[in-house]
């Protein structure tokens, strides 16, 4: 199952890199680094550069992350409930069958993230900016009726990133 997940996760970053823009980065593969089978609890990756990591089925319930740079970065699979993402950069991230429940997403930026088929229960996103992301629609719409506050970096209204009514 976990290489069914990772071929699903794939797809779906293919369909993001072919239907719109994103900004050029110069890497190898190399530059990619895979993080998988992470044990819970007591990892701390806050205010660290994580820019395409990979994390796969991974367990970081409870982790922090707060002011990471998380950019391009992939969650396939793994659980963050109750993890503490305050401020983090997951732009053109991809989170797919990935577990955000109770998860502190105040102020992140998430603009054109591909998060399909993850839950979202309990999680807190006061300020979040949710650009051009891709959310499962009933989980846009548990998320409104929490969504308060403005990005104080991009500047967006958490409701109307999300197309709350």
């Amino acid at each position: 199952m976990p290489a069914f997940r990772l071929i699903i996760g794939i797809f779906f970053a293919a369909i993001l890199l072919l239907t719109g823009p994103l900004p050029a980065h110069a890497a190898s593969s190399a530059a990619i680094r895979a993080i998988d089978d992470v044990q819970p609890t007591s990892r701390d990756y806050s205010g660290q550069s994580l820019v395409q990591a990979e994390f796969a089925d991974a367990r970081l319930e409870e982790a922090n992350f707060s002011g990471a740079d998380l950019r391009g970065a992939v969650f396939n699979g793994s659980n963050l409930k109750n993890a503490n993402l305050h401020g983090i950069d997951f732009s053109n991230g991809i989170a797919y069958i990935t577990n955000f429940s109770g998860a502190d997403l105040t102020d992140a930026v998430l603009t054109s993230a591909l998060m399909l088929k993850s839950s979202f229960r309990d999680a807190k996103v006061d300020g979040a900016d949710f650009t051009d992301a891709v959310l499962d629609r009933q989980q846009i719409v548990a998320l409104c009726k929490t969504a308060t506050g403005t990005n104080p970096i991009t500047g967006v209204d958490t409701r109307e990133s999300l197309g709350c009514s």
